[in-house]
């Protein structure tokens, strides 16, 4: 059974670099897998996706945060890793590791429980 855990700062102040970190139990996060994903939901609003890496190691960001996001892994620890620059107050917000199996649709296979990031001075 996979097992994603997201874990970091849940406070962080504007114009810091906020770093979370998924962690994959019960496979590879290199194999049986398409690509794994960040997403957040700000409080009172919808998913928004921000980026995604594949499984060759590839990545993709959404144009609004292509120039603020970093997505990487640690095949070694098995964990993605999120690195988002310049945080603003908008950027408060549940961040949740996700992952899919076959990139085909109908959505993510696999979801961690998320961590809340608040960014406040």
């Amino acid at each position: 059974q996979v097992q994603l855990q997201e874990s970091g700062p849940g406070l962080v102040k504007p114009s810091q670099t906020l770093s979370l970190t998924c962690t994959v139990s019960g496979d590879s996060i290199t194999t049986n897998i398409y690509f794994w994903a960040w997403i957040r939901q700000p409080p009172g609003k919808g998913l928004e996706w921000m980026g995604a890496i594949g499984s060759s190691g590839d990545t993709v960001y959404i144009p609004s945060l292509k120039s603020r996001a970093s997505i990487s892994r640690d095949t070694s620890k098995n964990q993605i890793t999120l690195q988002l620059n310049s945080v603003t107050p908008e950027g408060t917000a549940g961040y949740y590791c996700a992952g899919d199996r076959t990139g085909v649709g109908g959505g993510m296979d696999y979801w961690g429980k998320g961590t809340l990031v608040t960014v406040s001075s």
